[in-house]
């Protein structure tokens, strides 16, 4: 019951959560009912009193262990229980001490990565190595040159829908993105070219609003099935591009690409912010750490202080001194 109503009722009329954010707590809450249910079977057969603090410790360790989950992944899931945890204390009293001890589960600190993102030439060779003369080519090379150009987060591009482009003249899309906030993001007249060509290919009407990309069986395209896409054609790449063997790249790779690529091209990191959809400027900060190529020319400008080579002092060349020392 309590479940129910804080997915049901509490996330998406009371806090006006959007139904991805509902999605990943959905889905954190459900593999802490299979993870319980270990030791009594069946998930109908649990209460909350099976759901105590040592159980939920005992769960986020075991996606660490089992399912390879690094301490982001942990915490994000460990966010989702708090939040239930918080609903179930504040709507059910006689649960609050209970709630009190998993509140008091804490987030395990994480490390800081390297971002990787592709270089020009790690870009070209990726996409030019898609075979364009299938139809699964062509919605790759799509898929993939929308997200460069844009730099929108993956879930945003698979919930494109026809209605959201203006292909005229100058040519956007529409964003619905994080946090409920809509942005209009402009669009090389290339991307748009090869846009109006995959809605001729697909049959899409632009005034109908269907989704843009689809699978192999006709439904919409999720975030997993364009991360595989896009880790099938990075293989594919690294064959030509030897560098993206050492680098893990994912969806999100691209949308720190496009960043990196506008601020080489001289562009300010409060567009970059604005362009991208991040809510404040020192999120786009980042990407002034990771450009390389910013950094060497740092290094070449300047100039390097040479020291003088000091003379060795007498003691240390004196052996014989150094062994009456050492036998003191």
């Amino acid at each position: 019951m309590a479940l129910r109503s804080f997915l049901g009722d509490y996330l998406p009329h009371q806090r006006a959560y959007s139904a991805n954010t509902i999605l990943s707590y959905r889905d954190s809450l459900k593999l802490l009912l299979q993870f319980a249910a270990r030791k009594r079977g069946r998930v109908s057969e649990l209460s909350l009193a099976n759901l105590n603090a040592a159980t939920i410790t005992a769960f986020l360790n075991n996606l660490e262990a089992e399912r390879g989950n690094g301490a982001a992944t942990r915490n994000v899931r460990l966010s989702a229980i708090h939040s239930f945890f918080e609903y179930l204390g504040r709507e059910y009293p006689e649960h609050l001490e209970q709630a009190q001890r998993v509140l008091s589960v804490p987030f395990k600190r994480t490390t800081n990565r390297t971002i990787d993102y592709l270089e020009a030439d790690e870009l070209r060779a990726l996409l030019e190595g898609i075979d364009r003369s299938r139809p699964a080519g062509r919605r790759d090379y799509m898929l993939l040159t929308l997200m460069f150009n844009t730099g929108a987060r993956v879930q945003e591009v698979v919930s494109l829908k026809t209605t959201d482009f203006r292909l005229v003249a100058p040519p956007t899309v529409k964003f619905f993105g994080k946090g409920r906030k809509e942005r209009l993001c402009p669009l090389w007249p290339e991307t748009a070219r090869l846009l109006k060509q995959h809605f001729h290919d697909c049959g899409l009407e632009p005034q109908e609003p269907q989704f843009v990309f689809r699978n192999q069986g006709g439904g919409p395209l999720t975030r997993f099935g364009a991360r595989l896409i896009l880790k099938r054609h990075i293989q594919r790449a690294a064959e030509a591009q030897p560098t993206l063997k050492r680098k893990r790249i994912h969806p999100h790779s691209l949308r720190h690409s496009t960043a990196i690529y506008l601020l080489k091209s001289g562009i300010d990191l409060s567009t970059i912010a604005h362009y991208l959809g991040h809510a404040c400027i020192n999120t786009a900060n980042k990407y002034v750490t990771i450009d390389l190529e910013a950094k060497r020319a740092a290094i070449a400008k300047a100039k390097p202080i040479v020291t003088k080579s000091r003379k060795t002092p007498i003691w240390r060349a004196d052996e014989n001194l150094l062994k009456w020392l050492e036998s003191l």
